[in-house]
This record gives structure tokens, sequence and C-alpha cells, in this order.
């Protein structure tokens, strides 16, 4: 960096740094935009940022996060899940539904919005239930969210499946009259329980570990795909996990059905195999799958089967996590190594270049989502939401240096390419060098 101090608010030119893996440029971001892509003379009164080395991408987003507020503040808020986004190179996080209360009413929905501006790291966009209370049994109010300043557009009831066909059918009727979308968690409560933790297989039986077979996740994508061509609606597929699941989207797909799907990092690097030490950091839901469900995920997420990465970032406390396996919580954190795994797995190996993990981290999760000022193009007048990362560094996970409250985080100890070096929303700098700035 250049001999003037960082500062969260200022004109920035960017020296050096190469857009989406590209030839090197310079930017200059000023008034919350990219102001000129190309040979920039420095503005009285700039920061320079040396970014030699760099690559930038568009800003970071994700269609999958818990932010437990309200009602679990012991195990994340707002506040500290969008310093943990920032420091993963996002700009937006969709903020999922289960909380306490429910997001299902416009009030709820609002509010989440507002303390997400309040803080202004990220933009934290609500996700509104699809049921009331999350119970299955009726829909909440779906419309009314939408209309609302928090301009609700996806809605999930994700930690519980719409099981009830009728009930989604209805949900993707009534969402297709203002664009929304229905993301759902597949999981046929009557062949993977609450109870399931383990995927079934030999490994299942010799743990003891109740067993979530893959299925139980393929029906629900099969019948969910079928049901969106039915109304001519779209539905998105939360944390594909299986082989089978990328087959049916792969179909439906070639079919014109209005189907999207999301894979999370640890699908796409973890396997089943870690649950032998009985380690409740990996437990999650879908859990873990084989290697051979892996590398479907891989390659489906490289040919565009797959459209986004989403991290399903799930903090908890520890008296939540720290139990025998079995009555552990599910979930684990994902958002500060998002994109360092995205580099680990599909970049280093040659199955994505930097401008198809621009399309699956930032550019397609925006249109899902609907949020028209995220995931645009790293042009001059296009809002300053840039990520800028350093693709050679290896970076060793320590847990207990994250912005997240909560500690189950499955990458600690581990070594991963790739290091966020700095984060700007709308020209704004919210993170830099390690340093999240309020």
């Amino acid at each position: 960096m250049g001999d003037k101090a960082i500062q969260a608010d200022s004109t920035y030119v960017v020296r050096g740094v190469s857009p989406l893996g590209g030839e090197s440029a310079d930017l200059l971001i000023r008034d919350g935009a990219i102001a000129k892509v190309g040979k920039v003379s420095v503005p009285k009164g700039a920061t320079v940022i040396d970014a030699d080395g760099l690559v930038a991408l568009p800003g970071l987003v994700d269609l999958h996060t818990h932010l437990r507020e309200p009602g679990r503040e012991d195990a994340e808020t707002i506040e500290t899940g969008s310093a943990a986004a920032a420091a993963g190179g996002f700009t937006a996080v969709l903020a999922m539904a289960n909380t306490n209360p429910v997001t299902d009413t416009a009030e709820a929905a609002e509010r989440v919005r507002d303390l997400g501006d309040k803080v202004g790291l990220v933009d934290v966009q609500p996700v509104g239930a699809v049921t009331k209370g999350l119970a299955g049994e009726e829909l909440a109010e779906l419309g009314l969210m939408a209309r609302s300043r928090a301009g609700v557009r996806v809605f999930s009831d994700d930690g519980k499946c719409v099981h009830d066909a009728r009930l989604m059918r209805r949900a993707l009727e009534y969402v297709k009259a203002f664009g929304g979308v229905v993301s759902q968690h597949a999981q046929e409560p009557r062949l993977a329980d609450g109870q399931a933790c383990c995927h079934e297989g030999e490994l299942s039986g010799r743990l003891g570990l109740p067993g979530w077979p893959g299925v139980a996740e393929e029906v629900i994508v099969a019948r969910d795909v079928m049901l969106a061509r039915h109304t001519a609606s779209r539905v998105h597929i939360a944390h594909v996990s299986t082989a089978g699941s990328v087959d049916m989207i792969r179909w439906a797909k070639a079919q014109g059905i209005a189907v999207t799907a999301e894979v999370t990092p640890h699908h796409l690097l973890l396997t089943t195999d870690l649950l032998t030490g009985f380690d409740p950091v990996f437990k999650v839901n879908p859990p873990l799958r084989p290697a051979e469900d892996v590398e479907a995920l891989r390659t489906a997420l490289a040919d565009g089967t797959i459209d986004a990465v989403a991290t399903d970032h799930a903090p908890h406390a520890r008296h939540d996590k720290e139990h025998a396996f079995a009555e552990a919580a599910f979930g684990m954190l994902g958002l500060e190594q998002a994109l360092s795994v995205v580099t680990t797995v599909m970049v280093d190996s040659g199955l994505m270049a930097w401008p198809e993990v621009a399309s699956a981290m930032s550019t397609r999760p925006a249109e899902i989502a609907g949020l028209t000022g995220q995931g645009r193009p790293l042009a001059e007048g296009e809002p300053a939401n840039v990520v800028l990362l350093d693709p050679e560094a290896t970076v060793t996970v320590n847990r207990e240096q994250s912005q997240s409250l909560s500690r189950n985080n499955p990458w600690h100890g581990r070594e991963l390419k790739g290091r966020i070096h700095s984060t700007f929303l709308r020209g704004r700098a919210t993170y830099f060098d390690g340093e999240v700035l309020q």
C-alpha cells in the first residue's frame, strides 16, 4: 500500500490488480463506484493500494447465511456475522429465516434488514419463511414480505423441508406473481428424520449413527422440479449434496425448467470419512457425503449445472455443539473461508477460472436473489463492490481468529490457498489486510 493510512471512506487507486485474473490494470474507486479501469493517475488525497499479484472479483454474494439474530445472539449477531462476511470477501448475504421469532412477517423481515443496514458492513437481505413458524402447515405472509421495505424475494424454511407437496405448489404459485423464488431444503422426513446425521452406508452402520440416505434429498428435488414445471415458477435447491440430485437438476435444466441450485464449500471438499473421529464440528445437514458425490458436485459446479456456491454459514455456541456427535447441533461456519476453499478445490485444480468463480460466487447468486446492485461487472460506472484476493498465498486456518462469535470451524488447522486482502462495499473499505473496518 502507499504511505497514506487506509481509511474506510476514501478515494482509492488499486494499482496493478488483475480483474478476474486477466491483464493487470488500475482501478479508480470514487464516490461509491468504479470510476476508471486502466491506467489511472492518482487524484489528490487518494489512497493507493499496491495490488500487484492480486486478483479482483466482484463482491461475493451468499445465498445462504444464518445470522442467528434475533433469538440466538450467543451464537452470532448480525454485526458479528457481517464482520465474518466482510472478512470473507462478501458484500451481500441472505439471512435465513429460522430465527426466533421466525422471519415470517413483513415486520420481522424489515427488522433484519434495518439491523443489517445499521451495521453497514454488507448488504443483509432477509429470506422469508415459506410457512408460518416453519411449521409446514400454512403459508407465511409471502406477499406482505415481498411488498415490505425489506423487498423479500427468496423464501425458505431452511432447516426444515417443505414436505407437503400441495403447500409447496401453492408457495411456487404465489411467489411467481412478484418474481420470487422458493429455496428448498430437500429432505424427505420419512426417509431422513431429525435424528439422521451421517450419510447412510457402511460407515453409518459401523459407527452406529442414524443414516441420512441420499435418496431422501433426491426425491424432494425430483418432486420440486416437476412442481416448478407445472407452475412455471422458480425453485432453488439449497445445499445440493448428492450425485443423484445433480443428475435430476441437469435433466430439469435440459427441459427448460426454472431450477437453480447451490453447493456449499464443505460439500466440495470434505467427505463422510471425517466422521470416524466423532468430531461434532463435522455434523451438518445435509451430511458430508462420499468422495463420488463430492466429485459429482465439483463437476456440476464447473459445468454450470450447479449455479452458485453458498456457505450455509451456521454458527453455534459451544454448549450446543460440544456434545456427543448424535446430540450435537447441525452446522458449521463458512463465510470466512469460502473463497479460499473454492480457490483450493476448483481453481488450483483447473476446474474453474476466475470469471467462472465470479459467476458462481457473485453474479449468479445476485441474479437468483434479485439483488440488482450486486454481482455487477468490474467496469466503469458500476458499484464498487469489490474483493481483492491473493491467490498464491497459503493460509493455515485458526478458528480463534474468526470474526464470528462461534468456533465450529471445519477448516481449523487446514492449509488453504487464497487470502482475502480487502473488501469494498460501494467504495467503502469494510475489510483490509486482516482488519474489519467498522
